[in-house]
C-alpha cells in the first residue's frame, strides 16, 4: 500500500480496470482501499467517479459500481440458439433495448456431465452464472447453467375454429405467434368446439403447408370472461396445479401449538384487509409506551403468520412454493403460490382461533422513529377481522356492531400511533406519487361490471407504513446478525433517466438542480410544484417513469423509493417466497426452532433465489396487466364507434397511446391516422408535433377519441383522434432527419410512395408495461 501511496493518485485507466476486475462488487471504500487512498483523497476520488460515470466508462448501481450495462453474476436468461462453433448462445430475459442498446451475447459452457436439471437447450429459460470475456468475439460474457427454468415449449395456447368438414384450425393468443395457425385433425379435436380457448401440443412441422397440432385441454369458451385470466395463466406458463406430494404435506399439516412459542393470545391483534381478502396473514396492535423515557411513544406489535412452520425448507410445498415465487392476483381468481390447507386455513389470522405468527415487536418515539425492536414466536389470537373502510368508517364517527366495542381500546392507539409514525415517514421523505390505481369488478357471471379507483384512506397507510417498519427492523436484525438474506431493493434512476426528465422538465419552465447525491426529495420538490394544476399528472407519470424497477437480490443497495438503507420483505409469506425466506433467516438466527434457513444457504445461493423470484415477480405483473387488458377489450367490444374522453398515456413514434377516463383502459391511436402532414417526435417534450401546422399532441393531453376496432383476445383497443391539437412553440416545428414520421398512408408530395413509415426505435418501457407505459416500474 505504501507504494501505491507513493505513486500519487491512481490513474482513471487503472481505477476502470479495478472496477472491470470486480464488477458490481466494489464501491468508493473498496476502490480508495485498494489504492491505498487516505480520507483527505476521498473527495477527489468521488469527483473522478462522478466524471467517469457521467462519460458512460463507469455505472453505479447503488453503493457498487460496475462497468455500463455489465450483466449480474447471477442472471435469468433465453437460449436463443447457437454460434457458428455450435455452442449455446443465450441473452438476458429482461432488457431494455431501447436505453442499453442490443442485448449481450452470452455463451454459455456445457461441461461433459451436466448435473440434474441444468441439460439446456435452444428455446429454454435458464438460470445462469455469468462471467465477463475479456477478448470476446461474438459473445461478450460465458456462463454455466445453474437450473433450467423452463424448456423449450412444445405446446401452444390459442382459439379452435372449426373447420365444415371437420377438424380445424388453431389461431394462437400470443402476439409473438400472430400468424401462425396450426392445422388440427379431426380425429385431433379433443372435443373442441368452434371458438374454445384450447391447449394443443405441437405435433410437427412441416416444410410446406400449417404444422399441425393435437389438442390437449378444453380450457374454456371465450363466450365468458372467466377463460381470459386462464389466457395469461398459460400463456406465461403460471403453474396452477400443486404437485401431489405437496398437497399430501397441506393436509397432514397440523394447527401450531404453545410448545417452543409464547403466548400472545391475550394481546387485542387485528386484521385489517381488503373486503374480498381471503386470507388473512398479517394483524396489528398498538399501545402508548409506559416507559417515562419515551412519553409520547408507542409500542407497534406486527404478527404475521408462522408460513415457515408448515413449509419446510426441501420440502414438496417450498419445491412448488419457489417454483411460483408468488401469488397471482386476478380479477375472478388466485393463483396461490400455497395449496389452500395452508394458505386459507391454517396460515389464516381468522378471528377467535389460535394461529402461529412471528411477530415483531417495536418501540416508536414521539417523533416518530423506530427506537428497537425484538422478534417473537407466538401463538396469537386474532381479535377482529376487519376491512380498511370499515375501520375507517369506525374513525370517522360511524361504527358498526363490530368495530364500536373495538374503536377505544383497539383502534384509536392503532391510528394514534400511525399519526406518530406518519412523522417519521415524513422526515424520511420517501418518493411521493400520487398515480391513482383501478379495480375490476366483476359480474356474478364474469363479465365486467365496472372499474372503479378505491378511495385511499389513512387505513391503507396506516397498514402500509407497519408493515414497512416491520420490514426494515427485519432487515436490520439479520445484518446484525450477519446471516444471508434477500433484500428489496431499489436502484436511484440512471443518470440518463435523470437527464432526460431534466430536459422534460426544462419544457414546462420546472427546474431540477441536481447537486449532491440524489435523493427522493429531489423529486417530491418537483411534484410538489405542480400540485393542483393541470400538469400535475403528467409530471407524476414523467417522474414515474424516470424510476429503476424494484427487484430482489442477496446484495443490499438500498430502497431508493422508500429511501430506506436497507429493506427486505418480511410481512407476506403466504404469497411472497422471498419473505419466507427471511422468516427461515430470523428463526435460524435468533434460535426459534423448527423450519430454518438451512446452514448450506449462503449469499450465492440466496443470489440464485433472488434472481428467479425477481422474474417470476414480472412475470405475475405482466399476466395480471395483460388480464385486465383483455377484459376491458370485451367489456368495449359492442361499442365500436363510440366516443370517449380520456388523457394521452404514451407518446411514441408509431403513435399515441390514450388512456380512456372512465375505465382506464389503453388503445392506440396510428400516427398514419393522426392527419395529411408529418410529425416530429419530440422525446424531450413527449410529444408528437406537426411539421407543418405544429400541432402538438403531448404526454397528459386530454383529448376525445373514437373506439374503431377491439381485439379482445388480444387485449388491444385501436382509437381515432377527434380532438385537435395544441400548437406548439416556432421551434419545435422542424423536424430532425431521425424523428421524421410519416403520419398518412399516402405519400408525402414529392417522396416515394414505396417508403414504409420509418419507425427507428420501440417505446421505452416504464418498467410495468412494455407497450403503453402504464404501471409502477417498482412496487415497495
Amino acid at each position: 500500500m505504501a507504494k501505491q501511496r507513493d505513486r500519487g493518485f491512481p490513474e482513471r485507466d487503472a481505477i476502470v480496470a479495478f472496477i472491470r476486475a470486480h464488477p458490481g462488487k466494489v464501491g468508493t471504500r473498496e476502490i480508495a482501499r485498494e489504492f491505498g487512498l487516505k480520507n483527505a483523497d476521498r473527495a477527489e476520488l468521488k469527483r473522478i467517479l462522478r466524471e467517469l460515470a457521467d462519460a458512460g466508462a463507469i455505472e453505479k448501481r447503488g453503493r457498487k459500481i460496475a462497468e455500463p450495462a455489465a450483466l449480474p453474476a447471477t442472471l435469468m436468461a433465453d437460449i436463443s440458439g447457437r454460434d457458428a462453433d455450435g455452442e449455446l448462445i443465450a441473452t438476458p430475459t429482461e432488457w431494455d433495448e431501447v436505453e442499453s442498446g442490443e442485448p449481450p451475447k452470452i455463451r454459455i459452457h456445457i461441461p461433459r456431465r451436466p448435473q440434474p436439471g441444468t441439460a439446456a437447450g435452444v428455446g429454454d429459460r435458464a438460470l445462469l452464472r455469468i462471467e465477463k470475456l475479456d477478448d470476446a468475439e461474438g459473445a461478450v460474457y460465458r456462463a454455466r447453467v445453474i437450473k433450467v427454468i423452463d424448456h423449450a415449449r412444445t405446446r401452444v395456447l390459442g382459439i379452435f375454429r372449426s373447420n365444415p368438414a371437420g377438424g380445424g384450425r388453431l389461431i394462437p393468443v400470443d402476439k409473438k405467434q400472430a400468424g401462425r395457425e396450426l392445422n388440427i385433425a379431426k380425429a385431433d379435436t379433443g372435443g373442441a368446439e368452434d371458438g374454445d380457448l384450447v391447449s394443443v401440443d405441437l405435433v410437427r412441422s412441416r416444410g410446406f403447408g400449417l404444422a399441425s397440432g393435437k389438442v390437449r385441454e378444453r380450457l374454456g369458451s371465450l363466450a365468458s370472461e372467466k377463460a381470459v385470466s386462464l389466457i395469461a395463466i398459460h400463456s406465461h406458463e403460471i403453474p396452477q396445479a400443486f404437485a401431489p406430494s405437496a398437497l399430501r404435506e397441506a393436509e397432514a399439516a397440523r394447527p401450531a401449538t404453545l410448545a417452543g412459542r409464547e403466548d400472545w393470545r391475550e394481546l387485542p391483534l387485528v386484521t385489517i384487509d381488503p373486503p374480498d381478502a381471503k386470507d388473512h396473514d398479517d394483524a396489528v396492535h398498538a399501545e402508548p409506551d409506559a416507559d417515562p423515557n419515551n412519553r409520547g411513544g408507542y409500542i407497534v406489535s406486527v404478527a404475521i403468520a408462522d408460513v415457515a412452520f408448515y413449509v419446510r425448507p426441501g420440502s414438496a410445498l417450498d419445491r412448488d412454493a419457489l417454483t411460483r415465487g408468488n401469488s397471482v392476483y386476478f380479477p375472478d381468481r388466485v393463483v396461490p403460490m400455497l395449496p389452500e390447507r395452508i394458505s386459507n386455513d391454517l396460515c389464516s389470522l381468522v378471528p377467535g382461533e389460535p394461529r402461529g405468527a412471528l411477530a415483531v415487536r417495536m418501540v416508536i418515539g414521539s417523533d416518530g422513529r423506530k427506537r428497537s425492536h425484538s422478534f417473537h414466536r407466538i401463538l396469537m389470537r386474532s381479535a377482529a377481522k376487519l376491512n380498511y373502510a370499515q375501520a375507517q368508517a369506525a374513525i370517522d364517527g360511524r361504527p358498526d356492531d363490530t368495530t364500536g366495542p373495538l374503536l377505544d381500546p383497539i383502534l384509536k392507539p392503532l391510528y394514534d400511533a400511525y399519526a406518530t409514525v406518519k412523522k417519521g415517514r415524513d422526515e424520511r421523505e420517501p418518493l411521493d406519487l400520487d398515480i391513482p390505481e383501478r379495480k375490476i369488478l366483476l359480474k356474478p357471471d364474469g363479465t365486467v361490471d365496472r372499474v372503479v379507483v378505491p378511495e385511499r384512506l389513512d387505513a391503507h397507510k396506516l397498514i402500509e407504513e407497519f408493515m414497512i417498519l416491520a420490514n426494515v427492523a427485519a432487515a436490520e436484525m439479520l445484518e446484525k446478525k450477519a446471516l444471508p438474506l434477500i433484500y428489496r431493493v431499489h436502484d436511484e434512476p440512471t443518470l440518463e433517466k435523470v437527464h432526460n426528465l431534466q430536459e422534460f422538465l426544462k419544457t414546462l419552465n420546472l427546474p431540477f438542480a441536481k447537486s449532491g447525491a440524489l435523493r427522493p426529495s429531489l423529486f417530491n420538490y418537483v411534484l410538489a410544484q405542480v400540485k393542483g394544476h393541470d400538469a400535475e399528472l403528467l409530471v407524476n407519470e414523467v417522474v414515474l417513469r424516470s424510476q429503476s424497477q424494484a427487484e430482489y437480490a442477496a446484495e443490499n443497495y438500498g430502497h431508493f423509493g422508500l429511501n430506506l438503507r436497507r429493506y427486505a420483505h418480511f410481512t407476506s409469506p403466504i404469497r411472497r417466497y422471498a419473505d419466507l425466506v427471511v422468516h427461515r433467516a430470523l428463526i435460524r438466527g435468533l434460535g426459534l426452532g423448527e423450519g430454518a434457513l438451512p446452514e448450506t444457504e449462503t449469499v450465492e445461493t440466496l443470489a440464485e433465489v433472488a434472481a428467479q423470484i425477481s422474474v417470476t415477480e414480472r412475470r405475475a405483473m405482466k399476466a395480471e396487466r395483460e388480464t385486465a387488458d383483455r377484459l376491458i377489450a370485451h367489456f368495449l367490444a359492442d361499442r365500436i364507434g363510440a366516443t370517449f374522453q380520456g388523457r394521452i398515456s404514451g407518446v411514441t413514434r408509431s403513435g399515441l397511446f390514450v388512456k380512456l377516463s372512465d375505465t382506464g383502459a389503453d388503445g392506440l391511436i396510428p400516427i398514419r391516422t393522426l392527419g395529411t402532414e408529418y410529425f416530429n417526435y419530440d422525446e424531450a417534450r413527449h410529444a408528437l408535433v406537426g411539421t407543418r401546422s405544429g400541432a402538438m399532441h403531448r404526454l397528459g393531453d386530454v383529448v376525445d377519441v373514437r373506439l374503431v376496432e377491439a381485439a379482445p383476445v388480444a387485449g388491444a383497443l385501436r382509437f381515432e383522434l377527434l380532438s385537435e391539437g395544441k400548437i406548439a412553440p416556432r421551434g419545435h416545428r422542424r423536424p430532425g432527419a431521425d424523428d421524421t414520421m410519416r403520419a398518412k398512408a399516402k405519400p408525402h408530395p414529392g417522396r416515394s410512395s414505396r417508403k414504409k413509415d420509418r419507425r427507428p426505435g420501440k417505446a421505452k418501457s416504464g418498467g410495468k408495461s412494455g407497450k403503453s407505459k402504464k404501471g409502477k416500474p417498482f412496487k415497495g
